[in-house]
């Protein structure tokens, strides 16, 4: 999902690596033969809600591993170390330094926030060790280097979603921008938004800029205001989202607010309250999705965590079963390059070997089917999947359509 900062942080910390998969360390902290999968995420901090999620989703796939292959992949277990980065970049590359360094993994599960990702991907593709982010949807993440994959599709067609979701099916030939300009997943959201809408005969009329951690919107939507949308893009985290509703609602303005999965999290309408009404947001999933496997997914989830995972926990989950997937199929046809794998062997050129065939097959993903839909990774390293758009009715998240790549 998204990005605020540059990559010097990431780049500038590949050079505190030695060559070699898992850091440059030897041996296992535990003194055994293990699978070691690295995750971070903002546990706390502003948008903590999104790292909480990529937590619970990764657990609930840990806990289907041990429930059905007692916690093994081949023959090793496997263990996941977890860390907050508080919702900050630097931490971000401090904490995955710390996971390959010191935890030798040998895949790593995150970020959501494109700006964390980004900082920490330079580490992991210097290091040789895969990188899975479930949800940073900012084209750049990828293309940090071959080591680096995700889950979800980009902003590029997000942002297409949503400007042909408003000129077909809302009928909208008037749209306002609000933007939070520290972050380039909302500016670049808005951007790739604002092409497609004029592509499709649609004008923008207005555009205002926040910056993440802002209370006060009332000038950018008096602004915004006076020009008469028929509705506003916000292309934000649900932390301002739900804020800029309400300040919109305060002022009158009746138009109805879109966005993008920045808004995914069970706080955004407690936030937003009604004023969220009428609202729209594309996302990666819908809860009220029949689908038997999303159906399965939601059931364990609410089982385990007594609440509804949000899209995130989703991709998550999906992001730990197709490393796991992988790694089961190195260990069935090529054991000897598999036990590679074990944090025994950190820093060898057996490591290096191993979780260069870890990326080769999970960049090989295809047809996997996923809770979040069927994923198949491109020459980019992307997932090609459908989005759907959710319309907040009630107080709740409603499904109301999908749109194909």
């Amino acid at each position: 999902m998204k990005l605020r900062t540059s990559l010097v942080l990431g780049l500038l910390a590949i050079a505190a690596f030695s060559a070699g998969c898992g850091g440059a360390g030897g041996g296992s902290k535990s003194g055994k033969a293990e699978f070691v999968i690295g995750e971070y995420g903002s546990l706390t901090g502003s948008d903590a809600t999104f790292g909480q999620s990529t937590k619970m989703g990764v657990e609930l796939a840990m806990q289907e591993l041990t429930a059905n292959k007692g916690g093994k992949v081949g023959d090793l277990d496997v263990r996941a170390v977890v860390e907050d980065d508080q919702g900050k970049p630097e931490e971000a590359a401090t904490v995955v330094q710390k996971l390959i360094n010191q935890d030798q993994v040998a895949a790593v599960i995150g970020e959501v926030a494109s700006s964390r990702s980004l900082a920490a991907a330079p580490i992991c593709q210097g290091a040789g060790v895969p990188m899975v982010s479930p949800s940073s949807t900012n084209p750049k993440v990828t293309e940090v280097g071959d080591y680096i994959f995700r889950m979800c599709f980009i902003d590029p067609f997000q942002g297409t979603v949503m400007a042909k979701f408003a000129a077909t099916n809302l009928n909208l030939k008037k749209v306002a921008i609000l933007k939070d300009v520290k972050s380039d997943y909302s500016v670049g959201l808005a951007q790739y938004f604002t092409e497609a809408f004029k592509a499709a005969g649609g004008s923008i009329v207005a555009e205002a800029a926040y910056s993440a951690g802002d209370q006060d919107f009332s000038g950018q939507l008096t602004k915004i205001k006076a020009a008469n949308p028929e509705a506003i893009f916000v292309p934000g985290y649900y932390t301002e989202v739900g804020l800029i509703a309400r300040t919109a609602k305060q002022l009158g303005i009746n138009a109805p607010l879109l966005g993008g999965d920045g808004w995914e999290s069970d706080q955004l309408i407690q936030i937003g309250g009604d004023a969220l009404n009428g609202a729209y947001y594309s996302n990666h999933f819908a809860v009220d999705n029949p689908e038997p496997r999303l159906q399965d997914f939601l059931k364990k989830f609410k089982a385990k965590f007594q609440k509804d995972p949000d899209a995130i926990a989703g991709l998550a989950y999906d992001a730990a079963n197709v490393i796991f997937d992988c790694a089961q199929k190195l260990h069935d046809t090529d054991p000897t390059t598999f036990a590679g794998l074990s944090s025994a062997k950190a820093g060898t050129p057996e490591r290096k070997a191993a979780c260069a065939k870890l990326r080769d097959l999970i960049s090989q993903t295809k047809d996997y089917a996923g809770v979040t839909g069927v994923i198949t990774l491109d020459a980019k390293r992307n997932a090609s999947k459908p989005a759907v758009v959710l319309e907040i009715k009630g107080g709740k998240k409603v499904y109301n359509t999908t749109i194909n790549p």
